[in-house]
């Protein structure tokens, strides 16, 4: 969750262009000029390739800084290096240039699962997708996926779609089910990107991601890798996708409307075939495996840690629980409380002493961005576990009726103050009121014991068991699961003393 530096806006975390997956660490590969696989390999793909022009490195260059603030800033180190070579190294094989210095790869310090690309050389992982893959040609297929949506100019294309829809209001987008965020993430409050920039990160149909599939394997068979390991990827996704989905619930499943591109496990066979089931190349597994270890897995503690349905900021000082039946996503600045009965966002915005002016400005910003005024009929004010708050009620028309809009503020100091802005049926706001209740400061004793999770890569020895490493990680629940899941593994899958795996500890 956001740091909230109060002179800053709400804003929202948007998913960004593609396939939701990456990899991390520094490693100089082999770039094959000779593209691998013939005519069949390449058939349908695009047959020129446009450079990279001074436009798309000025309209890049100008989203850069945006993008880094949206997704937790850029990670430093060995593993950034690591995932800059690689990323540099799959990219001169789109042909959009030979110099490796016109790609700016950036490993982003983000716990959401995401990778993409914009126009301008200008590639993005989260060190979260990282910890998923299991080798560097996995890795490799995810960034060259991302920058065949450049080099097929699929973002040009989305542009000119965009520019002949009409805009619809933030609000009525929301309630009427389109949601343009990661992992079902809301647009509420004041959006980062300007127009010019939301138009670089639209959604791709379901034939340009699998086109971008397509060159990517491509791009890994001119690499010198296993083209097979877009499948595998794309698998491990699909597992990803699946786990999570189990432990939040299957009502709480995010909606096939939610996905910007087409479920992985429907690329997976597609993605096989078209590598050829018996390809060979390189994996790198080892390599990989070690560049990632010790990398932070899931919350930095300095956006805020979502542990079940709590959420503790030790920066910031706070705790809250969201609603039972509820699952939250931890954004760079806003944390999203998604249901089947209403959904929420906490961030914070610039507060000048007034709680009940606070209120008010978040409703404007709302408004400001929609296609109708939404302003509560009165603020009303109390003490919540100490902490002075105030709210208001709006109730807005979606097109099919009216919901309610809820804006709950807590001041935390003078120049500081944070909030929850929510959205559920008329009469069934009162659903988010034990997570209104819950909202406390903690002590500094209980925000030191907030500890990150990371990446352990160990050595399997003899005796070590599916079950015995599981019982490793670093979890509450679903042990087994997860340590299958990100490690590739299934229930049946046989264990080699000397291999490596992966566990999250802390």
């Amino acid at each position: 969750m956001p740091k909230f530096m109060s002179s800053r806006p709400m804003t929202v975390t948007r998913k960004i262009l593609a396939l939701s997956t990456v990899a991390t660490g520094a490693f100089v590969l082999q770039s094959c000029s000779t593209p691998g696989g013939g005519s069949e390999a390449t058939a349908g793909l695009p047959t020129t390739v446009e450079s990279i022009s001074e436009k798309d490195k000025a309209q890049g260059a100008k989203a850069h800084p945006q993008l880094l603030a949206e997704f937790g800033g850029k990670v430093e180190g060995p593993q950034f290096s690591y995932v800059e070579t690689v990323g540099k190294n799959i990219a001169i094989q789109s042909g959009m240039s030979n110099a490796t210095g016109d790609f700016t790869v950036t490993l982003l310090n983000s716990p959401v699962n995401n990778a993409f690309a914009i126009p301008g050389g200008y590639v993005y992982v989260t060190r979260q997708l990282a910890a998923l893959m299991n080798n560097e040609a996995e890795m490799a297929g995810v960034l060259g996926h991302e920058v065949g949506h450049v080099a097929a100019r699929h973002s040009a294309k989305r542009q000119k779609t965009a520019t002949r829809n009409s805009v619809i209001g933030v609000v009525g987008t929301i309630l009427s089910g389109v949601l343009l965020g990661d992992s079902g993430l809301g647009r509420l409050g004041q959006q980062v990107f300007s127009q010019g920039s939301q138009l670089l990160t639209l959604s791709y149909s379901r034939s340009q991601e699998l086109e971008a599939d397509n060159l990517g394997i491509e791009y890994l068979k001119r690499a010198g890798y296993d083209p097979r390991a877009m499948s595998t990827v794309l698998e491990s996704l699909a597992r990803q996708n699946q786990l999570e989905a189990k432990m939040r619930g299957t009502a709480n499943q995010a909606p096939e409307w939610a996905s910007t591109h087409p479920a992985p496990e429907t690329r997976v066979p597609a993605a096989l075939n078209r590598a050829g089931a018996n390809a060979t190349g390189m994996t790198n597994r080892n390599t990989y495996l070690t560049r990632i270890d010790g990398m932070t897995y899931g919350d930095d503690p300095k956006q805020g840690i979502v542990n079940g349905r709590n959420f503790t900021h030790p920066e910031l000082l706070l705790k809250f629980q969201a609603p039972d039946g509820f699952y939250m996503i931890n954004g760079t600045r806003a944390v999203s409380i998604n249901g089947q009965s209403g959904k929420a966002q906490f961030s914070g915005a610039k507060y000048s002493g007034d709680l009940g002016a606070y209120v008010s400005a978040a409703f404007a910003a709302l408004s400001s961005q929609g296609q109708q005024k939404i302003a509560p009929a009165e603020i009303n004010r109390r003490t919540i576990n100490g902490l002075p708050a105030a709210y208001g009620v709006a109730r807005v028309n979606n097109g099919n009726g009216q919901v309610e809009v809820v804006v709950m503020a807590y001041e935390f100091a003078k120049d500081r103050a944070y909030h929850f802005m929510t959205i559920a049926p008329v009469g069934k706001s009162a659903v988010f009121s034990p997570m209104f209740s819950s909202m406390r400061r903690i002590s500094k004793a209980e925000a030191g014991q907030v500890k990150a999770r990371k990446i352990d890569v160990v050595t399997v020895k003899s005796g070590d068991s599916l079950q015995s490493l599981a019982g490793k990680m670093a979890f509450d629940e679903n042990r087994l699961d997860r340590f299958l899941v990100l490690n590739g593994l299934n229930a049946s899958s046989k264990l080699t003393a000397g291999s490596k795996v992966k566990i999250v500890t802390y």
